[in-house]
């Protein structure tokens, strides 16, 4: 088995494909296994694509063969919140069975490295303003349920078989590839940042903010928003931390401030010198008024540091990102 050479599940999506840049460049291989159910073909340029579900066990088998698998990083996932609401059976299937199947085969395979994609949502509703690692754990929705389970199988295997696993709990990652290679694509798209972004260009009609009377400092919802480069960068320095024998650990990934949504506005309004239309609604069940990541851990065993998640940096690449692919979009309709 050689540890470089890295099984990228979900590495046609957002952050799989950033992350999967960052691994090539970092002097790994990674080997994506993705569906397309939600990913790119076109954002898998960094290594060698297999096409399907880590449900086929079979095919997970033979591709750890095939590519002398000696790491992973498991990213495949359904992450709709709204989604898992209406739709449990689904995020308990794709995020759940699916993933337990993936660790047996990992672990029959004799890998015993994973990197795991987890999330705040795990955390619930913050009882504290910087939420740690020791936060209580307490999901709201289904999708926070589904990766608060594996994040606990993954918790008794290493117990009981040794398999290391770094659950990495993202907080609100934005942005877009600071080569442009690269950038945020999902359908339907519900992110904050490229629905403004996508308001100021036309693309998309009047942006909705949801909560204008939080107990914040402009009424609006805060997140802590951490570009995907540097959650990519995570990545890597999570699996060179287990490469090198470390321990398995939880940590987050976010940068310890917050932004509100009036601000975003406020920053995309700027960069696009255009004006936002805004429609304001009640604020959603379950939302909480702040999310906001204590990263010290992270940093402290990683070694690892966001470096370029300003907001500003961060609309400034998500900025160039659309305006490419509305280019592109415009010049094959012509």
């Amino acid at each position: 088995m050689n540890p470089t050479n890295v099984l990228v599940t979900g590495g046609a999506g957002y952050i799989g494909s950033h992350t999967a840049k960052a691994l090539a460049s970092a002097g790994f291989r990674p080997i994506v296994l993705d569906n397309l159910t939600s990913g790119n073909r076109w954002a898998v340029q960094w290594g060698p694509f297999v096409l399907g579900d880590i449900a086929d066990k079979q095919l997970v088998r033979r591709t750890i063969r095939e590519y002398n698998i000696g790491s992973a990083v498991h990213l495949a996932a359904s992450a709709y919140v709204g989604e898992s609401t209406q739709n449990p059976r689904k995020y308990f299937e794709n995020n759940v069975v699916k993933s337990l199947s993936l660790l047996d085969i990992l672990l029959d395979c004799e890998v015993d490295k994973l990197v795991f994609s987890s999330s705040c949502a795990t955390y619930g509703i913050p009882q504290t303003e910087l939420i740690g690692e020791d936060h209580s754990q307490k999901p709201i929705n289904p999708y926070g349920e589904t990766k608060f389970a594996v994040e606990r199988a993954c918790h008794w295997y290493d117990q009981a078989y040794g398999f290391r696993t770094i659950c990495l709990r993202y907080f609100n990652a934005a942005g877009a590839d600071l080569d442009g290679e690269i950038g945020e694509s999902h359908s339907p798209e519900t992110h904050l940042i490229p629905l403004a972004i996508g308001s100021a260009l036309g693309v998309h009609p009047a942006l909705q903010i949801y909560g204008t009377s939080f107990p914040t400092s402009d009424g609006t919802a805060v997140r802590d928003f951490i570009h995907v480069v540097d959650v990519a960068a995570a990545h890597v320095d999570a699996l060179r931390h287990l490469i090198a024998h470390g321990k398995s650990v939880n940590l987050n990934i976010g940068t310890g401030t917050g932004v509100s949504v009036r601000q975003i506005v406020d920053v995309v309004e700027r960069a696009t010198g255009k004006k936002l239309i805004t429609h304001s609604h009640e604020a959603r069940q379950g939302d909480p008024p702040t999310l906001i990541a204590r990263p010290d851990l992270a940093m402290e065993v990683l070694g690892w540091t966001p470096k370029v998640s300003g907001i500003g940096q961060i609309v400034s690449s998500a900025m160039s990102w659309h305006s490419r692919e509305m280019s592109k979009c415009l010049v094959e309709t012509r």
